[in-house]
């Protein structure tokens, strides 16, 4: 039955052509679109530098952080500070969507369970990221450990509620579908249940490696001696904006790559999808 309606999905769509307010872009115009925005205000605020509209001390000019970037990159400094974090990131953003994602199925399944559950981790929601920091250095103190679980905790949360909130909005129509055609469990599970809830799931895995990287700030403040987050410590002790600036941009570009890496893989997981617009 789902393969048959997946052939005839499939099959209109491809008749359909291109779906109504889709834009056909040209290969590689995407990208050069994007880039747009960002180069036109760093040029716009190069030559008011230049031309002593504005004072670069505290803001440098892109061609000194560019300068700066470069420097780091050849000496292989920002290689390393990069790759600490991007461990970091991997491994706790691995294990807070692996709870994340098993207490969020179980508590969207479960009204028991939900009822257990949620009003206690809806509670440690609310708790700012920063408030961890003292728990964390005091329970594992101030290496490897303590970062990964603070990335894990941030990480954790949207990836619940997105789970969570997916099961939930689970239209009942399909469910009578599915047993009006006498499914399994299992069987509904996998051909009604596991379609209705990948997209939501999918955004959250997003949204979850988003704040993974943001929590890795607070993180690299505990003490480490490697890291993007360090590389800002150190610029602002030392005074050196530009290098402030350099360790912010290496983290857009870092989180960046690593969410069009996540939205890759699992992007054949929602190949079957006929939507009125192309994806993210």
């Amino acid at each position: 039955m789902a393969e048959a309606v997946a052939r005839t999905g499939a099959q209109t769509k491809d008749r359909a052509g291109p779906a109504p307010g889709a834009t056909s872009w040209v290969p590689g115009t995407r990208w050069a679109l994007g880039l747009l925005l960002p180069l036109s205000l760093a040029l716009l605020w190069e030559v008011a530098v230049r031309s002593g509209l504005a004072e670069g001390r505290l803001m440098p000019p892109p061609s000194r952080i560019a300068a700066t970037l470069y420097a780091l990159t050849v000496s292989g400094e920002l290689w390393t500070h990069a790759f600490a974090t991007l461990w970091r990131v991997a491994v706790g953003f691995a294990l807070g969507a692996a709870g994340g994602i098993v207490l969020g199925a179980f508590s969207g399944a479960v009204e028991a369970g939900r009822r257990l559950l949620d009003p206690t981790l809806q509670a440690l929601r609310a708790i700012p990221s920063i408030a961890w920091v003292p728990l964390f250095i005091l329970w594992f103190g101030i290496f490897e450990a303590s970062k990964v679980a603070l990335i894990a905790v941030g990480t954790f949360f949207p990836v619940y509620l997105g789970v969570a909130g997916a099961i939930l909005s689970v239209d009942r129509k399909l469910v009578e579908v599915g047993r009006v055609f006498r499914l399994s469990r299992f069987g509904l599970a996998r051909r009604i249940l596991l379609p209705a809830v990948l997209p939501s799931t999918l955004v959250a895995l997003r949204s979850g490696l988003g704040l993974g990287f943001m929590f890795v700030v607070a993180a690299e403040f505990m003490g480490a001696s490697e890291g993007l987050g360090y590389l800002l410590v150190d610029g602002q002790q030392l005074g050196k904006p530009d290098q402030i600036l350099a360790a912010i941009i290496a983290f857009a570009l870092l989180g960046k790559a690593a969410d069009s890496v996540l939205v890759l893989v699992t992007r054949p997981l929602l190949r079957w999808q006929d939507v009125a617009r192309e994806r993210l």
